[in-house]
């Protein structure tokens, strides 16, 4: 077929292998090693002349090689490597791309951030964090950073959990300039909202515990990219033994499937509960990139086809920890982008480690309410919403 196959074709057929009985998806290939009928047959795998499975932590097994072309094909990209979990994607990546420095803009995962500035700082590893959110500072420090010799440039966009939304196409034309990549954790946005690599990105990353699995039942994670840049990569999670099991690789391929589906569905119910609660009496500001007056709306119209399931408010005149207790539907867990709708308190869950200093200069408040929404009927949301907030 010489067309380019849509986003929901490629989420249903990209990867798979017919196996001998016909099954129309890749089976669960439940083994640990692959035998050979000769040793010249197993040298010309090991040495790279003749594809074929040969050790599942390698990587090596169909199960998981045939998710990550599913996974390469959803961003475009050339190849994919599929991980344990979205922080073995991320320690990956930064050990293969930013030994020479590490320049993280804006917000970021909790994980992410005691990575960056606990973990990797004490392996001799510069990091560098870039708070500002206006485009003309942030160029200024970017620009100061990589003139020193960082070389890795990471983000997400929108954020977790204040949905701040960074031009991934401006950010890379500056660090490119400067011979550094850019990595974009696009696990809020997915594939069908953004695809950071067709904005000017090098790499980009997922948590596919969350929408890409979507269904609260794994733990996975994937970096999508040029195959050359991938293969330090690759080198780093075999090593550290970041290869997913064959069932997990084949439970993320089915998940894959309604992606599309589930997204637009969280897209639209998303974008009802934001603008109820930005009227709402008892909320003190809604952040949802969507909303009109949303201080990133505009470049996230440009830059991304829909608006995401991720919805954040500020409760106004009460306890936020009370408002979460009376919810009845969303459930009080951490985590996000399952087929259920969740609620949590940032200070108590992602940012719970940070100082009350690093807390206030995130915007990171006691008041704050991230809400994950899932593929409930919206009239069923707002009046859970609605009974809790009064």
């Amino acid at each position: 077929m010489g067309k380019r196959q849509g986003l929901a074709t490629r989420c249903v057929h990209a990867g798979d292998r017919s196996d001998a009985f016909g099954s129309p998806h890749t089976p669960v290939y439940n083994t640990t090693t692959f035998r050979y009928p000769s040793t010249d047959a197993l040298l010309d795998v090991v040495e790279g002349r003749a594809e074929g499975a040969l050790y599942t932590r390698f990587g090596a097994n169909p199960s998981v090689r045939s998710l990550e072309a599913k996974l390469a094909a959803l961003e475009d990209a050339e190849a994919a490597l599929a991980f344990t979990a979205g922080m073995g994607a991320e320690s990956s990546l930064f050990f293969a791309h930013g030994r020479e420095g590490i320049v993280c803009i804006g917000d970021a995962y909790g994980g992410t951030l005691e990575l960056l500035t606990d973990q990797l700082p004490r392996l001799g590893m510069d990091t560098h964090l870039l708070w500002e959110t206006e485009p003309v500072a942030l160029r200024a420090q970017l620009e100061e950073r990589l003139a020193a010799g960082a070389r890795l440039v990471f983000l997400e966009t929108p954020t977790n959990p204040s949905l701040e939304v960074y031009d991934i196409a401006e950010i890379s034309e500056v660090a490119h300039a400067y011979g550094a990549l850019v990595a974009v954790d696009n696990t809020f946005a997915t594939p069908v909202n953004q695809n950071p690599l067709g904005l000017g990105a090098d790499l980009v990353m997922h948590s596919a515990t969350k929408y890409l699995g979507g269904h609260s039942d794994l733990t996975a994670g994937a970096v999508m990219g040029p195959a050359a840049l991938l293969e330090p990569v690759a080198a780093w999670r075999k090593s550290l033994g970041q290869v997913p099991a064959p069932e997990t690789a084949t439970l993320l391929s089915r998940s894959l499937a309604t992606l599309p589906l589930r997204v637009e569905r969280q897209n639209a119910t998303a974008g009802v509960l934001a603008r109820s609660l930005a009227e709402h009496p008892r909320v003190a500001r809604a952040l949802y990139p969507g909303l009109a007056q949303f201080p990133g709306h505009s470049l996230a119209a440009r830059q991304m086809t829909g608006f995401g399931g991720m919805v954040t408010f500020e409760v106004a005149d009460a306890d936020a920890a009370a408002v979460v207790d009376r919810l009845r539907l969303f459930a009080i867990a951490p985590s996000l982008g399952g087929v259920e709708s969740l609620a949590t308190q940032p200070v108590t869950t992602t940012h719970h480690g940070l100082s009350g200093e690093s807390q206030r200069r995130l915007g990171i408040t006691p008041a704050m309410v991230r809400l994950s929404v899932g593929l409930e009927d919206p009239e069923d949301l707002l009046a859970d919403l609605e009974q809790a907030l009064e």
